[in-house]
């Protein structure tokens, strides 16, 4: 049992950074949305929740593979910042893609958060084969 535990400092250093780098994409995210989901979630907008739900996962997914493939929890820790800024351009790709997705998603637009999500995934995806160096 004990020989078991000797990974657990490793596991929380990492695990406590991936949450860390999580709560930071999230604020950069609900940052630069013009509209704030929280408050749409908690009103029973599916648009919200499915755009901010797939942002996660798209970011969360590359985050995964750079502790995989990490060398370092500062590798990991690079590539997660590196994850984070890709996401964050997605959605910048998004609002290009689909000028009114300022007013969709506060408006309930179901296919435009599914839109967003989707897109989210694709991009996290790829990042996340990308980063198998």
């Amino acid at each position: 049992m004990t020989q078991s535990l000797t990974g657990l400092p490793a596991f929380l250093s990492y695990f406590a950074t991936a949450i860390g780098l999580l709560a930071v994409f999230l604020l950069a995210y609900l940052w630069i949305t013009p509209y704030r989901e929280i408050s749409l979630i908690r009103e029973g907008n599916a648009a919200a929740a499915a755009s901010l739900s797939g942002a996660m996962i798209g970011f969360v997914l590359p985050l995964a593979s750079a502790i995989v493939h990490s060398v370092s929890l500062l590798d990991m820790a690079v590539w997660g910042l590196i994850a984070l800024i890709i996401q964050l351009l997605a959605y910048g790709a998004a609002r290009l893609l689909l000028p009114n997705l300022a007013r969709d998603i506060p408006g309930g637009q179901i296919a435009s958060g599914v839109f967003l999500a989707a897109l989210s995934l694709a991009i996290g995806l790829l990042n996340a084969a990308c980063m198998t160096y």
